[in-house]
């Protein structure tokens, strides 16, 4: 089982609940290694949106509170921190903000840039899961190490029915690597 391939595994599952639908950049067209996993997602659950990492998890927030389960995809973690406000202040706080009136289910895709064999420099591989769990009590963050950790991880943010986000965090290294 390599990681790549679970990868892919995980997004054929998921993608098969209709209410499922994978936003970002580089969803709907080539870019980054997290488009390749997407190869055998319906096109009509890919949804290409600008550079606009704020905005998309708002829209990502808005289609959970209407019945759909969002992929929001931040290629890393550099880039889901335009995003701190809607992910901590918003998509995280709504349970509580609304005494469990509304708990809507996202799933954030996000990771630690590759370094090898070229390294992109620094603001494009930070790690900041520690950070966001001390940051959120309603988004589980989870860190996929190894291969074997990536399908069930996706299959237990699909199925959760805790009223819970989940922030799964893949290591670009780690495609070739393992």
């Amino acid at each position: 089982m390599k990681y790549f391939d679970e990868m892919c595994r995980a997004m054929e599952f998921i993608a098969q609940d209709k209410r499922v639908v994978f936003m970002g950049q580089a969803v709907a067209v080539p870019g980054t290694a997290m488009s390749n996993t997407l190869k055998n997602v319906a096109k009509e659950q890919l949804v290409e949106l600008p550079v606009t990492e704020e905005l998309q998890l708002g829209v990502a927030t808005g289609m959970a509170l209407a019945g759909h389960i969002p992929v929001a995809v931040y290629p890393r973690w550099n880039f889901l921190l335009l995003a701190v406000s809607q992910l901590v202040n918003h998509l995280d706080k709504l349970p509580l903000m609304s005494n469990g009136g509304y708990k809507p289910k996202v799933i954030i895709r996000t990771g630690i840039g590759s370094e090898r064999p070229l390294h992109p420099q620094f603001q494009h591989v930070g790690d900041f899961s520690e950070a966001f769990r001390l940051m959120c009590v309603n988004t589980e963050i989870i860190r996929l190490d190894e291969p074997e950790m990536i399908f069930p991880s996706y299959q237990e943010a699909m199925e959760r029915t805790d009223g819970k986000s989940t922030v799964l965090v893949e290591y670009g290294d780690y495609y070739n690597e393992k």
